[in-house]
């Protein structure tokens, strides 16, 4: 580990435990530090970062509390896996986590009937007037908060919403109305301070910003999904095929 890439800025206003922490983040995410990998001790972090011990070990906790490293008493701190998406696959954010051995769990925010806006209509293809199911809610993988999503579907395509539960495409098919292609844009953002909250972050934490369009066979538009996701928990892994 590079002691310049995880020592702290002194002269900005961050606390230094959490620029330790977020320096060690960025560090693990972008030089792919394998899972299980162990991180240098507390007293070796201390002389690399020029930190006291009480702040070393705040920033480990920190990370801890993220699930991003495991503190193990009497052996150190490993790094945990990070939950991965596969870019070509269409599946939801419940089957997604449950492929990968985690648990996922749903805080509401909204779950309501309406009426679409202009944009909404012309993307999923419907009238102003029709009815649509407003669904808002924290995303949660193994306890802890991963993305804010709202998605925005015709109400004709899904059950009633009082047996909408954890996943949207399970609730799609039970009226044979699960999608089978779709698009989806990435983009990198910084979270507000209302998704600094809902995600247990800092203010201005990286993000990325995710809009989902979803199909059925015959072309009808099924979803317009937009959410907001953990940028230090969340990679996207995609297949890429030569096509010459």
């Amino acid at each position: 580990m590079s002691v310049k890439e995880i020592t702290p800025d002194k002269d900005i206003m961050t606390p230094l435990y959490m620029q330790i922490a977020n320096n060690i983040r960025t560090y693990i995410s972008e030089h792919n530090v394998a899972v299980g990998e162990a991180l240098p001790p507390e007293r070796d972090l201390c002389q690399m970062t020029g930190a006291s011990r009480v702040t070393v070990r705040k920033a480990l906790n920190k990370l801890a509390q993220d699930k991003i490293v495991q503190r193990r008493q009497g052996a150190g701190t490993f790094v945990l896996p990070q939950v991965e998406h596969l870019g070509s696959n269409l599946s939801g954010f419940t089957g997604n986590a449950r492929n990968q051995g985690q648990k996922p769990r749903a805080i509401w925010i909204m779950k309501a009937y309406g009426t679409p806006t202009k944009e909404e209509a012309e993307i999923l293809q419907i009238a102003q007037t029709d009815k649509v199911v407003r669904l808002g809610r924290v995303r949660l993988s193994d306890g802890h908060p991963l993305a804010i999503e709202h998605a925005v579907v015709p109400a004709k395509l899904l059950p009633d919403i009082n047996e909408i539960s954890e996943s949207l495409y399970q609730a799609l098919e039970t009226k044979g109305n699960r999608p089978v292609t779709g698009t989806q844009r990435v983009k990198a953002s910084l979270a507000n301070p209302t998704e600094a909250g809902l995600l247990s972050v800092e203010e201005n934490s990286e993000v990325l910003r995710i809009e989902r369009r979803s199909y059925l066979k015959n072309g009808a538009p099924v979803e317009l999904t937009r959410s907001t996701y953990r940028g230090d928990r969340y990679d996207i892994m995609m297949n890429l095929e030569n096509m010459q």
